[in-house]
């Protein structure tokens, strides 16, 4: 019997973490964060079977390029404590075939980020092992006037 898995945190510098860096261990690419002056690469990661960034209509067609998407995100969030990303890992069932992966994690992404303008950045990751996931790294801030925007924080007197 399947037994469903889900994390999902938020990737937030008050813990020394960086949206390049997330993005680049998903993704298995080397990036370059403009935010410290340093690459992000994850040399020794494997399994890595799928790569999409998945953008709402209104979004500019320069966040398809993972290294703009990252760095704008975290151009974005000024302070120290800032939350750049969500992330989320989810279980593959293992009884869906390898070839509807994508699909699947495609329809998701589409259904709970990219209909609500939310980008949607996602990986499939399967060494074989019987253990297929995908991991889901959206964006804090949503488009507007074409270009990414800080998250909207609530607080007092806010809705």
């Amino acid at each position: 019997m399947p037994c469903p898995h889900h994390d999902i945190k938020i990737v937030q510098r008050s813990n020394r973490q960086s949206a390049v860096a997330a993005a680049a261990y998903q993704s298995g690419e080397r990036l370059f964060s403009e935010y410290d002056q340093k690459q992000k690469y994850y040399s020794e990661k494997r399994g890595i079977v799928h790569t999409e960034i998945m953008l709402p209509p209104h979004a500019p067609p320069e966040y398809a390029d993972r290294n703009i998407l990252w760095n704008a995100a975290e151009t974005q969030e000024k302070q120290w404590n800032s939350q750049l990303a969500r992330r989320i890992v989810l279980a593959i069932p293992r009884e869906i075939p390898p070839e509807q992966h994508a699909d699947l994690i495609r329809d998701y992404c589409r259904e709970f980020f990219v209909s609500k303008g939310m980008i949607a950045d996602f990986a499939i990751h399967d060494k074989g092992d019987g253990n297929p996931h995908a991991h889901i790294l959206p964006p804090m801030g949503r488009i507007s006037s074409g270009t990414l925007c800080q998250r909207q924080r609530k607080g007092p007197g806010k809705q």
